[in-house]
């Protein structure tokens, strides 16, 4: 897909990923109409605007307020837009165990909510950003990110159009959240964290997961 003059969308925008996703498409892409950034916490957006202030491709910049729990809001803000990078979604593996019902309604039914929005404004292409974690989930956070995989991959049936897809990778190194500052910190310490010795983690670095989303705005066809 070619980017010129199409307006992006990244919902949870104000997020690890969405952050430097925004600071690839203004050094890379400038050719770009709108890069949108949707988000619920207005203090992040401020931060991020003022960021990006003195950047000279700054008016291509639009912040929206808003939750992906909300879909009258996902509606309005959809309009006009021709691609979706659906970052949003809560991602603390110990926090989801305690909080259910609250994972459910951002990650499921969150999820259903910006693919009927992107639907019903015709949005070109739509690329959700999935976790190793959806593959025979273990945990709660897990199996929220499989059941909007499974919304996504979906929905491509349902509505008759290959635009719904799917990327699905490990943890993001030095991403919000990322145990890698925890590890740094101990370095010096006569005792290194870790919840269990037989765990395995799955890494990628910023850089390639950003490639990774690239690709797949110009190359998927839907999965």
């Amino acid at each position: 897909m070619n980017l010129n003059n199409k307006t992006i969308l990244i919902t949870g925008g104000t997020g690890s990923f969405g952050k430097n996703f925004t600071s690839y498409l203004l050094k890379n892409h400038t050719n770009l109409k709108k890069i949108i950034v949707f988000s619920r916490d207005e203090l992040k957006q401020y931060e991020m605007k003022k960021y990006y202030i003195n950047n000279k491709f700054f008016h291509k910049l639009r912040f929206f307020l808003g939750d992906i729990r909300d879909y009258n809001r996902l509606l309005i803000a959809f309009n006009n837009v021709d691609i979706v990078i659906h970052a949003a979604a809560l991602k603390q593996v110990d926090t989801a165990e305690y909080n259910p019902g609250e994972f459910i309604k951002t990650n499921i039914l969150g999820s259903q909510n910006v693919i009927e929005a992107a639907f019903y404004n015709n949005v070109l292409k739509i690329i959700a950003l999935s976790t190793d974690k959806a593959s025979s989930p273990i945990n709660l956070y897990g199996a929220t990110k499989l059941c909007s995989d499974k919304l996504f991959t979906s929905a491509n049936h349902f509505f008759g159009q290959k635009k719904f897809s799917v990327v699905r990778y490990g943890n993001v190194a030095g991403s919000r959240g990322s145990v890698i500052p925890l590890f740094l910190s101990q370095k010096n310490k006569s005792v290194f964290n870790v919840t269990n010795k037989d765990m395995t983690r799955f890494n990628i670095s910023m850089k390639d997961s950003i490639a990774l989303v690239m690709w797949s705005i110009k190359n998927s066809f839907g999965g």
